[in-house]
């Protein structure tokens, strides 16, 4: 399977119930150039217009920090890029469960095996005989894809059954959600089960190759785990992740890794939602 050129705009913003007098916002929109990915293009625009300020965040992500000191009621923002996907490539023999037990990896991944503020693990219903079976299986990586197989299983793809707080935990006692949420409860299974994990955001294009169709969709995720290398799994779609998987940041949870967030001085306010177009080059 070969890489990918494909064009992202994601558009997104908050509308103000009444007149903000300043904001102060971080926007991680911006796709990695990492691991095979190279991001060629990118740019962003802000209505009302602030001074942006990039930098890149403990994790590694690229982020854009902006101030608006002007009265608005609306933020609009506007992130485009091109960027060429890596192939999926069949990664190498992973590592034993003794070899992802050692204190040094550990030590070394603490932070991807911890409870986190949406990966709860002290999950109920079943979760605990999950787990069991995950390190009955023969390698870490047979495990990580009979988690895989068990929240897929358990769980529905439902938009609009969870939000953004919902924690692992509430996903699964639901049994629906989306990708943020099959993520969490994938990763809450793992870090339980001793194998580092870690949330990645970014966008999802179709899976077949489609040149000049653009493709309208929302952000996605998906999980990474550790076995001797960086090994990513999809557990929405069950598919592989490669060329069609753009990323843009990786972390703990999706706390780490949100496309918007920030302060405001002001009343109440309502996203704008969230439009992401995808044209393959």
């Amino acid at each position: 399977m070969n890489g990918r050129r494909l064009l992202i705009s994601h558009r997104t913003g908050y509308r103000y119930a009444d007149i903000v007098e300043a904001s102060f916002n971080e926007v991680r929109m911006t796709p990695l150039s990492a691991d095979g990915q190279r991001l060629v293009h990118h740019a962003l625009e802000v209505q009302p217009v602030g001074a942006v300020q990039p930098y890149v965040d403990y994790w590694g992500a690229q982020v854009e920090a902006f101030d608006v000191h002007v009265p608005h009621r609306l933020l609009e923002i506007t992130a485009t890029s091109t960027v060429e996907t890596a192939p999926h490539i069949r990664p190498e023999p992973g590592a034993s469960w003794a070899e992802v037990a050692t204190p040094e990896l550990r030590d070394d991944f603490g932070e991807f095996l911890m409870a986190t503020q949406y990966v709860d693990l002290q999950m109920t219903d079943g979760c605990r005989e999950i787990v069991d079976e995950i390190r009955a299986c023969p390698d870490p990586d047979a495990g990580a894809r009979l988690g895989v197989e068990r929240v897929r299983a358990h769980m529905t793809y439902e938009p609009g059954a969870t939000d953004v707080s919902t924690t692992a935990q509430q996903a699964w006692a639901a049994g629906r959600g989306v990708c943020q949420d099959f993520t969490h409860t994938t990763l809450a299974l793992l870090r339980a089960a001793g194998i580092p994990a870690r949330y990645v955001s970014g966008y999802l294009h179709c899976e077949e190759e489609a040149v000049g169709q653009k493709v309208v969709g929302e952000s996605h995720a998906w999980v990474e785990y550790w076995s001797n290398s960086w090994r990513a799994v999809d557990p929405t779609n069950d598919r592989a992740v490669g060329s069609a998987h753009i990323i843009v940041a990786r972390g703990r949870d999706y706390a780490d890794v949100p496309p918007l967030k920030g302060l405001y001085a002001g009343g109440h306010s309502e996203g704008l939602g969230v439009t992401v177009e995808i044209t393959q080059l």
